[in-house]
């Protein structure tokens, strides 16, 4: 089972986020399981999907980007992570399903980016009608360099969250070695004294 903290780190920064012309978040993905979700799309708008297993099992799960004409434009068997960019040549409901259906046993958790068309400008530059003066170049740059380093901070995180968790699973493996190579010896060591108590024992005739 995953553990709780681990949960609990990632709502706390992860937790379902709306964006512009799109949406990120993480989500449970439990065993046997598939979840879908749906995002309507311009023609000719360029959209990006990036997802992410962070924890749980192998870290892989399927993925399929459904087209509104139900073609598949894509698609990946059993992946830990990958970002697909495509323009869509109609408008209309893209599907992404994300299946565990192949894992009999194994929650896992999974980070879905799905970005829809360029970032919304400041306000008041968007529909700026002279040239733009150098406080708003500047305005503007340090907007842009701020959500670089958003994303930035968003995979470092996930890759944080993925390295802790594989390594207090790697814990409780060698925990659980330690105690049993600790029964083992103990199991040994009695074996052996009482074997060589049998030896020294004098045994009374018949």
């Amino acid at each position: 089972m995953i553990h709780r903290a681990v949960y609990l780190f990632l709502i706390t920064f992860f937790g379902a986020t709306i964006i512009a012309g799109g949406v990120e978040l993480s989500f449970e993905l439990p065993d046997n399981a598939k979840e879908c979700f749906y995002q309507e799309i311009e023609k000719n708008v360029t959209s990006t999907l990036e997802f992410q297993v962070v924890t749980g099992g192998q870290y892989d799960v399927d993925v399929t980007l459904q087209a509104p004409n139900n073609e598949i434009i894509y698609k990946q068997v059993r992946t830990q992570f990958d970002s697909h960019t495509f323009v869509p040549t109609e408008s209309g409901v893209y599907i992404a399903c994300f299946s565990n259906e192949f894992s009999t046993y194994s929650h896992k958790l999974v980070y879905m980016d799905f970005q829809v068309g360029d970032e919304l400008p400041l306000p008041g530059l968007g529909e700026h009608v002279t040239v733009m003066t150098q406080m708003e170049s500047s305005a503007q740059e340090v907007h842009k360099n701020l959500g670089s380093i958003i994303d930035y901070q968003t995979h470092h995180r996930l890759r944080e969250a993925t390295g802790r968790k594989r390594a207090e699973d790697l814990n409780e493996r060698v925990l659980w070695w330690s105690i049993a190579e600790t029964c083992s010896i103990l199991l040994i060591s009695i074996g052996q004294v009482y074997v060589l108590k049998n030896f020294f024992t004098e045994r009374k005739p018949y």
